[in-house]
């Protein structure tokens, strides 16, 4: 069932936490284009998307700048990425139940709209949008912060594509003034080998990892490092002698 099958958007307004003066722009959020393609005269949702993206966009770099104080610009870079891009905002749309909620054409309903990824997360986008016309700029900051806060304090949802070795670089030279170094070995015939790499930090190591590949076994070595001092923010890594 969906909006074009009578049900309101009063429930997902609720569920958003802002009670809109115009609801009738929370229903143009909804509105797909294949469903405006139907009904002629109707705006679709591209243009409220639009707005959506660039305020989204904004909050989430204030948040990041803010909430971690100690992290460059690569790692902040990652932390967005995390949260504004397609996956996740479709997550959040799921959570919200914003499927239920579309309005879309025939064709598009019956080829499985109401979960599609681009679908969604546009739709979350346009959603935004629509709260920061109807409430102004803290409205939308308060719901984008709601949405999305706790996202972007668990390093674990950072997107599989992050550059781990770069991000631990720069933490290393930011809080101990080091590079960290790789240790590898590698193991069976040359058609499969495994790579095992261990990173260390002032002589420490701090993570491991394995893999088909010296970039992939590097990789995850670095990711735990990069976890191990993201959970211990003023951690200090002992000397060799002593870890």
């Amino acid at each position: 069932m969906g909006a074009s099958d009578g049900i309101g958007p009063e429930g997902l307004a609720s569920r958003l936490g802002h009670d809109f003066v115009e609801p009738s722009l929370l229903e143009q959020a909804l509105r797909h284009r294949s469903w405006c393609a139907e009904h002629p005269g109707h705006e679709s949702n591209e243009r409220l998307e639009f707005l959506g993206d660039a305020v989204l966009g904004w909050v989430v770099a204030d948040l990041v700048y803010r909430r971690h104080a100690e992290s460059r610009e690569g790692r902040l870079t990652d932390l967005r990425k995390s949260v504004v891009n397609a996956h996740a905002l479709a997550g959040i749309a799921r959570e919200l139940g914003v499927g239920a909620h579309l309005f879309l054409g025939r064709g598009e309903d019956a080829a499985g709209g109401r979960d599609k990824p681009s679908i969604l997360s546009d739709a979350l986008e346009a959603i935004l949008g629509a709260v920061y016309l109807d409430g102004g700029a803290e409205a939308a900051y308060q719901l984008i912060f709601r949405l999305l806060g706790e996202r972007l304090d668990d390093s674990s949802l950072l997107p599989p594509f992050t550059d781990y070795k770069t991000m631990l670089q720069e933490l290393c030279a930011h809080r101990f003034d080091a590079a960290p170094v790789y240790v590898l070995s590698e193991e069976g015939p040359d058609h499969a080998k495994r790579f095992h790499a261990v990173v260390l930090v002032s002589g420490s190591a701090l993570g491991e990892g394995d893999g088909p590949s010296k970039k992939q076994a590097e990789q995850q070595a670095a990711h735990q490092a990069v976890r191990h001092l993201d959970a211990v923010p003023t951690a200090v890594v002992p000397d060799a002698g002593t870890a």
